[in-house]
């Protein structure tokens, strides 16, 4: 699964390569295309953009995808564009995810480890559209790449109770819980009216990390874990009656960071510029 996400990224990658050097793409649709009965100079114009659905998790406790479990959870953005030219704009984004996964329905059932989390991101990036902004397209194909921030915070259940794992150090590695996050996805969008989108999106987030579940290398020596509650959450084998597992026993792998993928609905509302704003205070209604 990872590998298939590689690909994704590096069909994006060259999509988006495509765009930037394609000379059949009107990079300056003055003559032809309107907004309002006019061309509008694109640099400057606000959106305000919105978007919910769900997010997928992809890492150490996962080695396939199983339909019936899938570990699906939310996903919900906010966020704005700033036009830069015809074709690009500045992307801004706070969102919001939750994932988990459960080792009892992968191959890995002995291990019996398990996670959810419900984590914060940040994201600044590019969006490049197919099709000018002066254009005015109906429907428009669009790439998007960034870069950011998320919080790591996993928690798993004991005993009815859920812990927060980063604490417990449940590998012996006290780990960066605010790794860097790589966005890349691929999009439309449809033009319901001149300052409404809709649309939909799927991104996949690479992280800079191996521990958004909590799992990434070995078992680590029992005796170098913080309290007996350490102990448990760390090797939870003998919960179902598995041996203990010995220190250096595979817990995960390193060899590839986790990740996560969000497919969203989305809304765009443009604001317009500056200049914009000032031709709509003089033609507002004196007051008497």
């Amino acid at each position: 699964m990872r590998s298939n996400a590689i690909k994704l990224a590096h069909i994006i990658a060259a999509a988006l390569f495509l765009i930037l050097s394609n000379p059949c793409i009107d990079a300056n649709a003055q003559g032809r295309s309107k907004f309002g009965n006019r061309y509008v100079n694109p640099f400057g114009n606000l959106s305000i953009t919105a978007g919910a659905g769900v997010a997928y998790y992809m890492g150490d406790l996962q080695d396939g995808v199983n339909m019936k479990h899938l570990g699906l959870g939310p996903s919900i953005s906010v966020g704005a564009l700033y036009r830069l030219t015809e074709h690009f704009s500045a992307r801004g984004e706070l969102r919001f995810y939750k994932v988990s996964a459960d080792q009892q329905y992968s191959k890995n059932f002995q291990n019996n480890l398990s996670f959810k989390t419900f984590n914060p991101d940040i994201n600044l990036g590019i969006k490049a559209d197919l099709f000018s902004f002066n254009r005015r397209a109906p429907v428009n194909p669009y790439l998007i790449g960034g870069i950011g921030f998320t919080l790591l915070n996993p928690k798993a259940e004991i005993d009815g109770v859920w812990h927060k794992l980063a604490p417990l150090t449940t590998e012996g590695v006290k780990y960066n819980r605010l790794p860097l996050v790589f966005t890349a996805g691929i999009g439309v969008s449809f033009k319901t009216t001149d300052r409404l989108s809709l649309g939909v999106e799927l991104c996949n987030n690479f992280m800079n990390s191996d521990y958004l579940d909590d799992v990434s290398t070995v078992y680590p020596n029992p005796d170098q874990l913080s309290s007996d509650l350490a102990r448990r959450l760390s090797d939870r084998a003998p919960e179902i009656g598995e041996p203990a597992r010995q220190p250096g026993f595979s817990r995960g792998s390193a060899k590839s960071k986790d990740s996560y993928l969000f497919l969203q609905v989305r809304a765009a509302y443009l604001i317009g510029n500056r200049t914009e704003a000032k031709e709509r205070k003089k033609t507002r209604c004196p007051k008497f």
